[in-house]
């Protein structure tokens, strides 16, 4: 609620009214869902991040009424749970799609392509950051870093990775999103929607068939210098400069294990070179 005065030009911000409960129904069965979190825990108010989620699969972001249930669920204030709502980016403040696709835009990913790849999302999608299509399928957003550097430039949709992308296979991967199409990523299960994963991460278990034994782990790449601590000897590679028709073929990226899936999003392993319309510029081998 805002009162104004018209004859100074100030707008004075009053406090809101406190917010609405849930319905009967769907309070009686968060509050059995909350038992069983809170139950976890030897103090109670550490419950507060999964009931957060929790509140979160109800409506798909975090709303007022879903702070207020977690608040009184706890015993907190309710501005204790703000406070907390407020500084994790997991927690959505406003309706958002099925889907959340972020674009990692921190420094490596940016310069390997992860820019072009918001920009031509944004245009492809019609929407700005943190904005939702119309049919409210997919939320855009840039987002600073995925912890997947040696995979640069890398999509998450819904914390599930899809490695080395570039603006083609983005744009095709919020397609087949919005279609409905079958989508998997490099790393993890199928896909489900925000609401299902916000409750996965509450701590319930996941009840798409398969789904546990699809988790997968760390790609190849993530576990180059491991073996090498290990004694094991990494195969030689040679990195010619790029774009230059003088270039000799290059080496054919070899067919991954099922150790290695790669999603049928993955671009190809040299990713800006994937792309003519962006190109990286030449590389070298070091100490060239």
């Amino acid at each position: 609620m805002t009162t104004s005065s018209s004859e100074h030009g100030v707008s004075l911000g009053m406090p809101e009214p406190p917010a609405p409960a849930y319905p009967d129904d769907v309070r009686e069965r968060l509050a059995a869902d909350a038992r069983e979190i809170v139950a976890r825990y030897p103090d109670s108010r550490s419950a507060l991040l999964p009931l957060l989620h929790l509140v979160q699969s109800e409506e798909g972001h975090v709303t007022r009424t879903g702070m207020r249930f977690c608040a009184q669920t706890l015993g907190l204030t309710t501005a204790e749970v703000t406070a907390v709502a407020t500084f994790y980016t997991m927690y959505r403040r406003r309706p958002s799609g099925d889907y959340q696709v972020g674009v990692c835009t921190n420094t490596l990913c940016a310069v390997m392509g992860g820019d072009a790849i918001f920009e031509s999302l944004q245009e492809h999608l019609g929407v700005g950051n943190g904005e939702t299509t119309e049919d409210g399928k997919v939320t855009l957003e840039h987002i600073e870093c995925n912890a997947a550097c040696d995979f640069a430039p890398v999509v998450m949709v819904n914390w599930e990775f899809f490695d080395n992308q570039t603006p083609g296979s983005a744009r095709d991967l919020v397609d087949d999103l919005r279609a409905g199409r079958d989508v998997r990523p490099t790393r993890g299960a199928r896909m489900c929607t925000f609401k299902e994963t916000a409750r996965i991460l509450a701590g319930f278990p996941d009840e798409r068939p398969g789904a546990v034994e699809e988790g997968g782990s760390a790609g190849p790449a993530s576990l180059v210098g491991l073996r090498l601590a290990k004694g094991e000897t990494a195969p030689a590679r040679v990195v010619h400069p790029r774009g230059g028709p003088q270039d000799p073929p290059r080496e054919t990226a070899h067919e991954p294990s099922p150790a290695e899936h790669r999603s049928s999003h993955d671009a190809p392993q040299e990713t800006s070179a994937s792309d003519p319309a962006h190109p990286a510029g030449p590389t070298a081998e070091e100490g060239e």
